[in-house]
């Protein structure tokens, strides 16, 4: 790999690492390309993507970046699953690592925060962006319609009220 190569590496590491809601370290020693291809198929799908990395290179584009304590965790064949949504890529991949001892879950960061392989699992658990979105606007539809159901009831009653009274007069 020439020096240009490595500086255009280091850059486009770099841009994931400032722009990926959260970035999952595994690895991937002995998965067959097939299994790798759909790995990446299933990260696309959910929005995320899935990249080899030259260790030495990654530590490079992490120097001064948010989350560069994980650092020493590239060690051995390391890919990284990323995405924007901060729970797509990390679902994807521990759903993945279940059904194939391959590949091997080592780690992850989110902003700064690290996260060893039972703290992507958790991260995995969370609702997803749109997930969240969704519970947030019912919680206010909700809201808003009991806030004109009390808006309403007083008028309601009173004219439940003229509606007896009316009765009673006819009769």
């Amino acid at each position: 790999m020439d020096r240009a190569t490595k500086e255009a590496t280091v850059a486009e590491l770099s841009q994931i690492f400032e722009s990926a809601g959260s970035v999952v370290l595994a690895r991937h020693s002995g998965l067959a390309v097939a299994e790798m291809t759909k790995l990446r198929g299933d990260l696309r799908e959910a929005g995320g993507r899935l990249k080899v990395v030259r260790n030495r290179l990654a530590r490079i584009a992490l120097k001064g970046r948010k989350g560069e304590s994980a650092s020493d965790m590239f060690e051995g064949p390391i890919a990284i699953a990323y995405s924007e949504d901060f729970t797509a890529a990390p679902k994807v991949v521990v759903a993945y690592a279940k059904s194939n001892d391959k590949f091997e879950l080592v780690g992850g960061f989110m902003e700064e925060e690290l996260l060893d392989a039972k703290g992507v699992e958790a991260l995995s658990a969370m609702p997803s962006r749109e997930e969240l979105i969704g519970a947030i606007a019912g919680r206010l539809l909700g809201q808003a319609g009991e806030i004109v159901a009390r808006i309403n009831a007083p008028g309601v009653t009173l004219a439940g009220q003229i509606d007896v009274i009316c009765e009673r007069a006819a009769a």
